[in-house]
């Protein structure tokens, strides 16, 4: 029965990984066809596609009462972008950012984790406050879409890889599979926890890592196509996604509860901390060169440390 539960979690997370790429890489196609601007396309369309594993998974660990495998996986998943995922993508070519979207993305990022850690340090995350993350992400969305910084729009991709009507039917196969591999993965990885015996918790870092593939997959293709906006707006974008929409999200649906406080709170201020670096040497240094990524990769390590 063990093997059945982790070949389920398996099967789960692929289908979340698989649907969730190919969701966003329609979604891009389709907003790139009308002249988005690249920062808007990586900082909301992307980011927000890109979490969609995420935001299945809390809505899933809401209505099954898992809470502290959808907490570990979001911090997961926070984590390891902001450290591995930056990391990674510098490492094939330095990421560079203007202060002015440095301290905007930066600022709402680390707010966001801060009303993350926030909600959970009692050890539940009501209706009540999930309704509260989520309209502070709208209201960061919107002040986002007034930015002056997206006049400029980018050129027009109407013939593209693919057509509008294929690109749309592959969003609705995307969102089919992120829901069923959403559904597997949690009841699946719940069933394993108490069949090895160790804490929800520790799986659902192991698996915030996982879907965390999408976003470093996304940046590292838009870096290849000389896209930074995209890359740095899909990384920074995913982690104001991920505690404020993707958690409130979950805790709408059915409340969640914690049970290991502490080494939740331990962790999530260990990725606030791990931002702060971050931000700081975007801010500082324009950016991060191939020294500062081999730096940020190594800060990904006392995630499980901890």
């Amino acid at each position: 029965m063990t093997f059945w539960h982790a070949v389920g979690a398996v099967v789960g997370l692929a289908c979340l990984i698989y649907g969730g790429e190919r969701a966003v890489e329609a979604a891009v196609t389709v907003a790139m066809a009308f002249g988005l601007p690249t920062l808007l396309v990586g900082g909301t369309l992307v980011a927000v596609g890109s979490s969609i594993p995420e935001i299945t998974t809390a809505v899933y660990a809401g209505l099954y009462g898992a809470g502290d495998f959808v907490v570990s996986h979001i911090i997961g998943s926070i984590t390891s972008q902001i450290t591995l995922g930056v990391g990674i993508v510098a490492l094939l070519s330095p990421l560079r950012l203007e202060r002015g979207e440095v301290r905007f993305y930066g600022t709402g990022m680390i707010l966001a984790m801060a009303l993350m850690l926030a909600a959970i340090s009692s050890g539940a995350v009501s209706r009540v406050q999930g309704g509260g993350l989520v309209a502070a992400y709208l209201c960061f969305l919107g002040v986002r879409l007034r930015g002056e910084s997206h006049a400029a729009l980018v050129e027009r991709h109407a013939g593209g890889d693919r057509s509008l009507p294929q690109a749309a039917g592959w969003i609705v196969v995307g969102f089919a599979l992120v829901a069923v591999g959403g559904h597997l993965l949690v009841v699946h990885s719940k069933a394993l926890a108490v069949a090895l015996g160790v804490p929800e918790y520790l799986l659902g870092l192991v698996t915030g890592l996982g879907t965390t593939a999408p976003e470093i997959a996304i940046a590292a293709l838009a870096i290849d196509r000389g896209e930074a906006d995209i890359a740095v707006g899909t990384l920074f974008g995913s982690n104001v996604t991920d505690p404020l929409f993707s958690l409130g999200a979950g805790a709408l649906v059915g409340g969640i509860a914690v049970d290991r406080v502490g080494p939740t709170v331990a962790s999530a201020g260990y990725t606030i901390a791990a931002s702060v670096v971050v931000v700081g040497l975007f801010y500082l240094n324009g950016g991060i060169d191939r020294r500062a990524a081999v730096g940020c990769i190594a800060m990904y390590v006392p995630t499980f440390l901890l």
